[in-house]
């Protein structure tokens, strides 16, 4: 795995080993970057169950302004601070070695402009997840949270956590799912 483009081009990062983690692919990476491209100059990037940090870094890399790290795995940790040493990275990024929920809380930016999650599929995680993100006051209308999920799952239910899809990009085995705040809640 390595980064993509931007200030950290070329430059390879280690993932954890075993099954714990399933880093998202580099075309897939690619694909994902080139349709927020925009959106990534210096925004706030939240890169939730970071695994490697691969998503954060990529971010960073192509001229986010900070990026927030959560993963609650000793080994995921260990490799996202690898990774950020490499990268030089580490003065604009924080890593929070928690549960998801409680990192959350741990954030206080006024707007995060992009948030990516990729839990384990099979965890039940978005539910809970986007449930915290509801009621953070940094997730606003202008807030782009992006989903990494199986092809085949179905989103109806984030309207109940105050949320809409707006865009699904699908892969052969898995997609991305945009989602923004409801309007008028």
């Amino acid at each position: 795995m390595r980064v993509i483009a931007g200030s950290a081009r070329r430059l390879r990062l280690l993932t954890p080993e075993g099954n714990d983690t399933r880093p998202t692919q580099d075309r897939i990476k690619e694909t994902l970057f080139n349709m927020i491209q925009n959106d990534v100059p210096g925004a706030v990037f939240i890169d939730l169950f970071a695994g490697s940090g691969g998503i954060g870094i990529e971010a960073l890399s192509r001229g986010a302004s900070r990026a927030y790290f959560i993963e609650n795995a000793a080994k995921a940790y260990k490799c996202i601070m690898e990774n950020l040493k490499t990268t030089h990275f580490e003065d604009v990024a924080t890593v929070f070695k928690q549960d998801v929920v409680i990192a959350l809380r741990n954030i206080h930016e006024k707007e995060a402009d992009i948030i990516f999650i990729d839990p384990p599929y099979q965890a039940g995680l978005y539910e809970r997840t986007l449930s915290q993100l509801g009621t953070m006051p940094y997730v606003t209308q202008n807030t782009m949270i992006i989903l990494e999920s199986p092809v085949d799952m179905d989103f109806s239910f984030v309207s109940d956590y105050g949320f809409e899809v707006r865009r699904e990009k699908e892969y052969k085995t898995n997609k991305h799912v945009f989602l923004y705040r409801k309007e008028n809640l």
